[in-house]
Formats: C-alpha cells, structure tokens, sequence
C-alpha cells in the first residue's frame, strides 16, 4: 500500500496517469471516496496514461459505463445509482478482458476481480486528499510509487 496527498484535481490525475503507466489490459481499478473527492480526476489521469484523451472523461453517473479508446482502452464505470443485482447483469468480467476499467462505487460489484487494486481516495480539505492505492500490481516498482505485490 502506498499514500500520496494531492492538493488539486490536476495532481489528482497525476497519480492516475502514474499508475496507468503500470497497467495492461485486463486490471481493474477500484475507486473509492465519497461524492466529490475526485474519483473522475483520477480516472481523468488514467485515461491519459493509457493514451486516452483526457478531455473526453467525465463522470459517467448517468450512462453508467463510457469507453475511451488509447493504446489501451479504458472502461470507466460508475455503479453508484445500480444496486449489486443490476451491476450483476452488466457483464463487467467481458468488458475487462481488452481493457483497463475503472469502476467508481465499487462495494456494488459482488463479482470484483480479487486482484483488483483498491484506490481509495480520503477528502482531508476542500482542495487536499489523501490517496491511498493497494492491491496487486504487477512485479517491481513504478513511478507512482506503488509497490507492487
């Protein structure tokens, strides 16, 4: 597990796009935190570190899954309006396997990957958040500074 403090949205992508840097298709990435506390910067961040145009990303509360295509796509879930049943019929295991998926609201998918990595990210101010990554990565070290398992 590894902590970093960011004190922007921009420094909160920041440590989205370092550890997109670490992924290949077929992770998932697990955001946690509360409304606001900057899920959609960090997959905003995730999105250009998997080649993907940042600018397309926003929050997808209302379509619930967007793709953006990059050197390696990302799938960008929001299951906070689906309860465990919904997300269920959603087919997330088959939407992984080509792609990074970043699913905000995560405690609603009974069915996450074990080796999921767990982003949780902790609202300390109005502008300053502590964010905290875990789980499996890969071998070595990147330069998020996660250690991976």
């Amino acid at each position: 597990m590894t902590t970093r403090i960011t004190n922007s949205e921009g420094e909160t992508a920041a440590v989205g796009r370092d550890l997109a840097r670490q992924l290949e298709a077929g992770r998932a990435v697990l955001l946690e935190g509360p409304l606001g506390a900057g899920k959609t910067a960090f997959a905003r961040g995730l999105a250009e570190g998997l080649g993907c145009d940042p600018e397309d990303v926003s929050s997808p509360t209302f379509t619930i899954v967007q793709e953006y295509r990059g050197r390696t796509p990302l799938h960008h879930v929001d299951l906070y309006r689906l309860t465990p049943a919904e997300v269920d019929d959603l087919g997330l295991d088959e939407m992984l396997g080509g792609s990074v998926m970043a699913v905000e609201w995560p405690d609603r998918w009974r069915e996450a990957p074990a080796d999921a990595i767990r982003v949780s990210i902790i609202v300390e101010s109005s502008s300053r958040r502590r964010i905290a990554i875990g789980g499996p990565v890969v071998t070595g070290s990147g330069p998020a500074g996660v250690s991976r398992a």
